[in-house]
């Protein structure tokens, strides 16, 4: 954890949800037990953990293992509200659990958000009323938009109390796409996620998750069978991406990959910002937009 950290720190990350993908019982628990004891211990940007699946819909799961997906039933809740400092994120396909699992989970504390789902508009709009928070990479693993099935696009553009991760690297969403987005979450609860898989900040590449072997070329990340298998994506990259692909200005581009993650999580009181009384997690920019240095707690950090 210390090494991812050290990883996204060069591109300007100060602070991280370390993310497993969909496993078994016994290694969610390992996880867990590992970002506890990494926050214990005081690792720099580590803000908890985030549980991409196993609640997620088996036609929907991209690359994660069809083996580990399931339900979420009500014994699985306490394992997700184990961990004993920090923030959890947990990403399911609400038509995979009930509501009232969700609004369980979110009154212990848990941010739930939404992906790798084949909800319909009405079920995901029954989990926004539940407590979803919002949806972890808009437009991938989820139906598209038509005209009589507005689906999950739909409830997450307009509804108000949704926040939307987006990945902004010009493989997974057509720039048009984002820009629509964009229009369309007029209250700005759009936040720039890189969905980064071990490649970011190595010289090789190339990787494996579980049996499988990732290819990673021009920063895209496949499967030998062509599947997306997250991103080669920095931060850092996503802003300047932001400027030059959607035509933001440095300042909602920057607000999206610091402000609004920090208020999504529940946070804002912490981090986020500059202002008196908030964390010292700042970074220094040339004027090409690439990371000169970091600092953490005020203290400057090797980026």
């Amino acid at each position: 954890i210390r090494k991812i950290g050290e990883a996204h720190r060069q591109y300007g990350t100060t602070g991280f949800f370390p993310t497993l993908i969909s496993d078994d019982e016994a290694k969610m628990q390992r996880a867990i037990a590992a970002v506890s004891d990494a926050m214990a211990q005081g690792v720099p940007g580590v803000l908890g953990i985030h549980l991409e699946g196993p609640f997620l819909n088996p036609e929907k799961r991209g690359v994660h293992d069809r083996a580990h997906i399931r339900p979420l039933e009500e014994r699985a809740l306490d394992l997700l509200c184990s961990l004993s400092r920090g923030k959890t994120i947990v990403t399911l396909a609400p038509e995979m659990t009930r509501p009232d699992r969700i609004e369980t989970l979110v009154r212990r504390g848990v941010i739930v958000c939404a992906g790798h789902s084949l909800a319909n508009y009405e079920q995901t709009k029954q989990a926004l009323d539940a407590g979803l928070c919002g949806f972890t990479h808009l437009f991938n693993a989820m139906p598209q938009l038509l005209s009589r099935d507005p689906g999950m696009i739909a409830a997450a553009l307009e509804d108000a109390r949704a926040w939307c991760g987006i990945i902004v690297d010009g493989h997974h969403v057509h720039p048009a796409m984002l820009r629509l987005a964009l229009r369309a979450k007029t209250d700005g609860r759009l936040c720039l996620v890189t969905d980064a898989m071990p490649s970011v900040g190595q010289v090789d590449k190339n990787f494996r998750l579980g049996d499988e072997e990732i290819i990673v070329e021009n920063g895209r990340c496949v499967t030998r069978d062509g599947v997306l298998a997250g991103s080669d994506l920095d931060m850092m990259s996503a802003v300047r991406n932001s400027v030059e692909m959607l035509g933001l200005s440095l300042e909602t581009a920057l607000a999206m990959a610091s402000r609004h993650p920090a208020a999504c999580v529940g946070l804002a009181d912490q981090i986020g910002a500059l202002k008196p009384g908030l964390r010292a997690d700042f970074v220094s920019l040339s004027e090409d937009l690439k990371v000169e240095r970091v600092w953490s707690g005020g203290e400057p950090m090797h980026p």
